[in-house]
């Protein structure tokens, strides 16, 4: 029976059917080129912990096919390092580095890429503030090696200032042809941070928009506040939050955390052109 049928037997109007959300066209998928160049996936997630539903949030993050995924508010207290391995296993991916040991930023990566090596760093504390830190690595897809960064900056304004020095140091300091940052950087685009790391590296949502915008949508008006970063020379090929992606749903996203994942597909050709920005 149809909605008009239905409605003339109750005596109601109908109902006008929701629109659908249009499919969202797909990314490039992962690929190593014939010269050595790379396409990898990158997902940037703050996972609040794992307080909400888990087997949502691993069902986004498969969704994504990402070779890495850099998370923010990692659990970080009793057998932390079993949560993050439990759900690294659930996404198809292993943990790479980060957890307690970075205060909360981590990185997850799928068995494509090779690792050279890895640092958990503890940012300076300021009395009355949180412990922060980065997840690091360098990497190898294909031919071409690459440093990573998971990071969460402050509420603090000015602790938030100084992180974000420190983040393109320790981008610029690799010693690795690229670079790529993500993360929640608790501020719009258009704050004085944000507008230091756009200015210095490519926001990869500003150069290449796809998908959503808003990252962060509960409790107040929809922000942009997560994003992926990307030093000169990567192209960047789409970035933005896959509402509609294939295999992603509504209810999923809004069950997993309290955030949006951003999802950037970027290139790495195996011929450099320049690293970290002014």
């Amino acid at each position: 029976m149809d909605l008009t049928s239905r409605s003339r037997l109750s005596g109601r109007p109908a109902r006008p059917a929701r629109p659908a959300r249009p499919v969202l066209p797909d990314l490039p998928g992962s690929r190593t080129e014939a010269d050595g160049s790379a396409v990898i996936r990158i997902l940037s997630y703050n996972i609040r912990s794992l307080r909400d539903d888990e087997d949502a949030l691993a069902r986004v993050i498969r969704a994504c096919a990402p070779d890495l995924v850099f998370v923010q508010e990692a659990p970080r207290f009793f057998r932390w390092r079993k949560h993050a391995a439990r759900l690294a296993a659930k996404c198809d991916l292993v943990v790479l580095s980060g957890g307690a040991t970075a205060a909360g930023p981590l990185l997850l990566c799928s068995l494509r890429a090779f690792v050279e090596r890895t640092e958990d760093v503890l940012l300076p504390l300021r009395p009355g503030l949180h412990r922060r830190g980065f997840a690091t690595a360098v990497v190898r897809f294909g031919g071409v090696r690459v440093a990573v960064l998971s990071a969460h900056l402050p509420l603090d304004a000015g602790e938030r200032q100084a992180h974000a020095e420190a983040l393109l140091a320790r981008l610029g300091d690799a010693g690795a042809p690229y670079g790529i940052a993500a993360g929640d950087v608790n501020e719009t685009p258009d704050g004085p941070v944000f507008r230091r790391l756009a200015g210095a590296l490519q926001d990869c949502r500003a150069v290449a928009p796809w998908g959503g915008e808003h990252t962060f949508v509960r409790g107040g008006a929809a922000r942009r506040i997560d994003a992926v970063f990307a030093t000169r020379g990567v192209e960047v090929l789409g970035c933005g939050v896959p509402v509609g992606l294939a295999g992603v749903s509504d209810a999923d996203l809004a069950a997993a955390t309290d955030h949006l994942p951003v999802l950037a597909a970027l290139r790495l050709p195996v011929h450099p052109v320049r690293a970290v920005g002014g």
